[in-house]
């Protein structure tokens, strides 16, 4: 009876994280720079769904502080999703915490 209920409990977390998959693809984060002069976009996952710059950075001997903003906004916004996507293991763990570096399957 043991194996079933834990059987059960694996078809539910596997359940639970196949939803969780699918949240974090539609979650979106932002991150900003320059005062937001510059903003990326991700999903919680880390892919980029958007860019936004300032119209008044875009000057050509000014391109050098473009990219470093534009990496920092994107690094800005990465940090985040990888926050949201902490705050959404924890929620599935019920606050289990993990060692770092280790995750759920299909994570």
């Amino acid at each position: 009876m043991d194996f079933l209920k834990m059987m059960k409990q694996a078809k539910d977390l596997q359940s639970k994280m196949g939803e969780m998959q699918a949240e974090l693809d539609r979650l979106e984060v932002k991150g900003t720079a320059g005062g937001g002069l510059v903003t990326v976009t991700l999903t919680a996952k880390g892919d980029m769904r958007g860019l936004s710059v300032d119209p008044s950075l875009i000057k050509p001997d000014e391109a050098e502080i473009l990219e470093d903003l534009i990496a920092a906004a994107h690094n800005d916004a990465r940090r985040k999703a990888e926050q949201a996507m902490a705050e959404k293991m924890k929620d599935l763990t019920g606050g289990l915490s993990l060692p770092p570096g280790m995750s759920l399957p299909g994570m």
